[in-house]
């Protein structure tokens, strides 16, 4: 509810499931999932449910999911389309196992794609599908019916079609997977999926002081009407896909801010102008303007 708004995801969730039954044992780990700590929480379990919006977090959840032989149920959702399967979990009949990363050998680049929060998604969705989600747990658990074990299906709510395909094992896209619990500690999740810390990136609070101090160029890429408009500020509007062709006309005289919704994007157009073009002092707004807006709470969203 809106009343939720600014709790903790954990806690909150916790709260509603006791309201329904408040005789199941609920354990609420308010803090990051990362490498020291996964393996830790994830082995107490049987069966875990991906709920998760990132890429990073995902492959993670996977590998530890992998390793401590757990069956892991995906599940993901962007505007009108929601996907649901289950991983790490023999099939009865072909004896066959896979997980995310035959689906997804390599991760996307960041700049290509878009969160929930910048591309939006169809309110009753994350409920269609968690509920998929939680059957197939449901079915696991009771050892009932036939799991979504190496298979997809994908849910369209705009026609309410449901597509189902088949996922198979590869021997190769799986080389880059940690062997053992001591590669899993050690594996960079974030550099994996190309969202590691970037030296040119610049606090909420660096921009406001460098736009205070000094004459700077703003660049926004985000597309077209996305939200949260920006009135606070004079900026340039390139998208991400227009970004390199644009780069000629971006004068080198100013320090350049690039922002996005949550700092993805404009991180990709930073690492342009540094790494394919000569002469610019480009920066990204770290969390983007979200983040920005954050700071300034008197500004409505």
């Amino acid at each position: 509810t809106t009343g939720d708004i600014g709790k903790p995801k954990a806690e909150t969730a916790a709260k509603k499931l006791k309201a329904v039954n408040p005789e199941i044992v609920i354990r609420v780990y308010d803090t990051k999932l990362e490498n020291h700590n996964a393996i830790s929480v994830i082995s107490l379990y049987d069966v875990v449910i991906d709920g998760s919006d990132n890429f990073s977090t995902r492959y993670l959840v996977n590998d530890a999911c992998v390793l401590l032989n757990k069956p892991l149920v995906y599940g993901a959702v962007l505007r009108f389309e929601g996907q649901v399967g289950v991983f790490n979990l023999t099939d009865q009949h072909s004896n066959i196992k896979t997980n995310y990363r035959d689906l997804f050998p390599e991760p996307p680049s960041p700049s290509s794609t878009l969160s929930c929060s910048e591309a939006g998604v169809l309110g009753v969705l994350p409920g269609i599908i968690g509920t998929l989600q939680a059957s197939e747990a449901i079915k696991i658990i009771a050892a009932i019916g036939k799991p979504l074990s190496n298979s997809m299906i994908s849910y369209n709510a705009l026609n309410n079609q449901f597509y189902e395909f088949t996922i198979s094992p590869s021997n190769t896209t799986n080389l880059r997977m940690p062997k053992n619990i001591s590669e899993f500690l050690q594996f960079d999740y974030e550099w994996f999926c190309g969202i590691s810390s970037f030296s040119c990136e610049i606090s909420a609070g660096t921009f406001d002081a460098w736009r205070a101090a000094e004459k700077i160029t703003v660049i926004d890429v985000r597309e077209k009407d996305e939200l949260p408009a920006v009135n606070e500020f004079r900026f340039t509007h390139i998208p991400l896909g227009n970004f390199k062709e644009a780069v000629p006309g971006i004068s080198t005289k100013d320090k350049i801010v690039i922002f996005c919704q949550s700092g993805a994007r404009s991180l990709a157009a930073a690492r342009i102008l540094h790494e394919e073009f000569s002469g610019y002092r480009a920066y990204s707004l770290k969390g983007g303007i979200l983040e920005w807006k954050k700071l300034h709470p008197e500004i409505a969203i």
